[in-house]
């Protein structure tokens, strides 16, 4: 996609470029000086977010929460998505590979908050990217909610309930790492003009965030651990039950197969009636074990 002006003022102008081709980054580097290094970064869909200052640019290489569904979760590029800045005195320049709320969402707080310099709008951006994750943990809150009062009041699929558990932990652990690799260029707002209240702002922001999947992380944990706890103890009532049966019916057996043996000699087989006390003795034996097991309370 072509470079696009997104605002053009007195103070400063701001350029975006979506799905960058080589010819954009390549006119980017010759028309505003930026090294080729610093912007075939911004294609890498698997880089961690970092800052570098070379020069009069500055570099913001951030990642922001993506909510589209992948098949796998296995790297940060499946929970994220990249966003570069480039800050030079009165330019601003962002280049993402995929589509992005935040871009139409800062362009729209530059009339409305009076944003007045490409620093307080990066700064503006940095918010909204923050904000993305914010939403993300008050998703997976949520769900987590949800599927923690399936567990305990009704009886769901265990496969697919550890599926889903698994896949919730795997969210909320990518997210961490990418908000933990963050606090490189969150830190090195300081260095904008800007400030400290704004900057404070960004700092409670992240710790705001990373605080909260800190949480997530523990509690998917701890949800976990319960689940399968709850699996072994039905397991184990499901033994328990077999095991109650067995001992009606071990000694029955165990009498049917005594009478059972094909022998001449056998002193009860004349008896007129030995069915009958044979019989008799059996229900005698559940009575007693009846009896037994329910005094020990099985």
């Amino acid at each position: 996609m072509a470079i696009q002006k997104i605002f053009e003022g007195d103070n400063f102008h701001w350029f975006d470029v979506e799905a960058p081709l080589q010819e954009d980054l390549d006119h980017l580097s010759k028309t505003f000086g930026i090294d080729e290094l610093l912007l075939e970064d911004t294609t890498d869909p698997t880089h961690l977010p970092k800052f570098e200052e070379s020069g009069r640019v500055k570099f913001f290489l951030t990642r922001e929460n993506t909510t589209e569904e992948r098949n796998s979760l296995n790297t940060i590029g499946d929970v994220s998505t990249k966003l570069g800045i480039f800050l030079l005195e009165d330019t601003m320049i962002t280049i993402h590979r995929l589509h992005t709320p935040t871009i139409p969402k800062v362009k729209k707080l530059i009339k409305k908050e009076g944003l007045k310099s490409a620093d307080e709008v990066a700064l503006a951006l940095a918010l909204e990217i923050l904000d993305t994750f914010d939403q993300e943990s008050k998703r997976l809150t949520a769900q987590l909610d949800k599927m923690e009062n399936e567990i305990f009041t009704k009886n769901p699929d265990s496969s697919k309930q550890i599926r889903k558990l698994y896949k919730a932990k795997r969210r909320a652990s990518l997210n961490a790492r990418v908000l933990n690799a963050s606090s490189e260029w969150m830190v090195n707002f300081r260095k904008l003009n800007i400030t400290k209240g704004q900057y404070t702002d960004l700092r409670d922001k992240y710790k705001d965030v990373v605080t909260d999947f800190d949480h997530l992380n523990a509690q998917v944990t701890n949800l976990i651990s319960m689940f399968l706890a709850l699996t072994d103890q039905k397991a184990n009532q499901v033994m328990k039950v077999l095991a109650i049966y067995s001992a009606y019916f071990l000694p029955l057996t165990f009498i049917a197969g005594v009478y059972g043996m094909n022998f001449d000699f056998m002193p009860e087989l004349h008896l007129k009636y030995g069915y009958f006390y044979a019989l008799g003795l059996m229900l005698l034996i559940v009575i007693v074990t009846n009896i037994y097991l329910r005094r020990k309370k099985f």
